[in-house]
């Protein structure tokens, strides 16, 4: 079988903070991490993922599963078990990890390799954290089989608290993404005039996105009064409204951004309703600072909601962006994702990422939404990718 074993600890810098992951792991009573979901290990390993799995995982009988074996305290220890088609790779670009092993062919027998290798370390596996939600049922069993006596601890919050604070790179990464899906936004606007379907506009999207370098993740879009966003054999006509909402993924980091366009001229109304969308946007935008708690985002956008005309039809969301859409920060429990409000109650931090989205479903007029990338600058904010934000017009480009 062929082996990769690569020594990258002496000459490559961890690219996490490692002190943070240990007071992390302390707390939640872990005594080794386990690893084993795409944007954790490309986060922890600080390498690209396996290009042969980005897009897929299932393979023959069995799915691609990274493994990535962090113990507390002792990085010099850790461990990572990647599929054989990753050996070329990996030792062009050699992480810092100190035992690289590029030789397993499914979920279980990757477990198995970094559970013999990291035993072999002489490492406690009493209190292991896992991805519970990034771990498939047959890994699991393995795992647990291989350590009895071990308590398997969930470990996402410890790893979403080590993302929440990106790093200069990954600031560079989302800004990168969040610019060039408004420019691909923009540029399928200018080209379709009236009569284009949704399917068309969304394929084209794709192409457009992949043309400035990044991955097309999805395009939700409606048109005309319709509040549906599947793409689809609706055409967009003269007058109607278009919303696009896509995410472009740059190196594995999201840019997700909204922007409406119109085929013709907007009336009064239009603007009028655009402009107060945007009006709640920049309300949201001015309460994000170092210190601030998460929670005045919403305050701030609750506050301007009330005095604008659609009220009962307008909703608000702001959530954490990074390798995943709704990570930390945590804004809010009543959103349409469900989780826990954590950071509603923190001081926001230099280096958080938050998408800020007023979406109003006007009965008449349409799906009309703005969604933005902001990030917590040490003396406010960044917004990444503002181009676009008023009616852009469909086909003034042909």
């Amino acid at each position: 079988m062929q082996e990769h074993l690569a020594r990258g600890a002496e000459s490559h810098a961890i690219p996490f903070d490692a002190a943070k992951l240990d007071r992390l792991m302390e707390a939640a009573g872990l005594d080794v991490l386990v690893a084993t979901s795409k944007h954790n290990v490309q986060y922890l390993l600080g390498a690209e993922r396996a290009i042969f799995f980005d897009y897929m995982d299932a393979m023959g009988v069995s799915r691609y599963l990274p493994v990535l074996v962090y113990p507390k305290g002792a990085p010099e220890k850790a461990v990572y078990v990647g599929h054989r088609l990753e050996t070329h790779q990996r030792a062009v670009a050699p992480p810092w990890v100190a035992q690289v092993r590029t030789e397993s062919n499914g979920s279980v027998d990757a477990v198995m390799r970094a559970v013999g290798l990291i035993r072999d370390a002489g490492v406690p596996l009493k209190r292991v954290g896992v991805e519970m939600a990034f771990l498939p049922m047959d890994a699991g069993r393995a795992l647990a089989d291989a350590l009895p006596g071990a308590e398997l601890k969930d470990a996402l919050l410890v790893l979403e608290r080590l993302r929440a604070v990106k790093s200069a790179d990954e600031l560079a990464k989302l800004k990168t993404a969040s610019e060039l899906v408004v420019a691909s936004m923009l540029e399928v606007i200018a080209r379709h005039g009236p009569g284009t379907t949704k399917q068309q506009l969304s394929d084209a999207l794709r192409v457009a996105e992949v043309n400035r370098g990044l991955t097309f993740e999805y395009c939700l879009l409606a048109c005309g009064n319709s509040h549906n966003r599947a793409p689809s054999a609706q055409r967009w006509e003269q007058g109607d409204v278009l919303s696009l909402d896509s995410g472009g993924n740059y190196h594995g980091y999201i840019g997700d951004l909204a922007r409406m366009a119109v085929q013709g001229d907007p009336d009064t109304e239009l603007r009028d309703y655009l402009a107060e969308i945007e009006a709640v946007q920049r309300a949201a935008f001015a309460a994000v600072r170092p210190g601030a708690l998460g929670s005045d985002i919403y305050v701030a956008a609750e506050r301007q909601l009330a005095q604008i005309s659609q009220r009962g039809c307008t909703d608000f969301l702001a959530h954490g962006m990074g390798l995943v859409s709704h990570e930390a920060p945590r804004l809010t429990a009543k959103g349409p994702v469900p989780y826990d409000d954590v950071d509603a109650r923190q001081p926001l931090e230099p280096g958080m990422v938050v998408s800020i989205e007023t979406t109003m479903k006007h009965p008449t007029r349409g799906f009309i939404k703005l969604e933005d990338t902001v990030a917590v600058t040490p003396t406010g904010y960044e917004i990444f990718g503002e181009g676009g934000r008023g009616w852009n017009l469909g086909g003034n480009g042909l």
